[in-house]
Formats: structure tokens, sequence, C-alpha cells
């Protein structure tokens, strides 16, 4: 399987973030978490982006909006890996 490069965009106010945090580490993913209400900038890195809410999940540079399991699994080559 080729390492994938995962990046999360966060904010404490989601109250299902924890939901997605711990599916990636379930599937021992290593990913990078950006808090965008503890800093400014990762808020303005989304926004540049034309993304303005949160989670948003980025594999290997393209976003996943929101918690979508079925989508972040197939973008991570874990469809059959994983029930």
């Amino acid at each position: 399987m080729n390492k994938k490069h995962v990046l999360v965009y966060i904010n404490n106010n989601y109250k299902h973030r924890s939901n997605l945090l711990d599916q990636l580490d379930k599937w021992n993913i290593n990913y990078e978490t950006r808090n965008v209400a503890e800093n400014q900038q990762y808020l303005r890195e989304l926004q540049d982006k034309g993304i303005y809410g949160t989670p948003v999940t980025f594999i290997d540079g393209n976003p996943i909006l929101g918690f979508q399991k079925d989508k972040m699994k197939h973008a991570l080559g874990l469809e059959n890996r994983f029930n």
C-alpha cells in the first residue's frame, strides 16, 4: 500500500471530530491535524481553497468534506481491508 499524506483540519466546536480522528487511529493512519480555532492561518489556508467548514480531510491533497467514512476508505485504499 502506498503511503498517503493525510491532513485533517478541525475545529473545537465540531461535535463529531473525535469520530473522524478515532476512525483514522483505528485504521492506523498517520495524519496531521490543524485546528482552525487555535490558529487563524489554518482557517485562511482553507478559505484560500474555497472551503469554509470543518472537518476537512486532505488525502494526498484531495479534500473530503465532513466525516465520509466510505469515501475516506476509498481514498486511502482500504476498501478491502476494513468493514
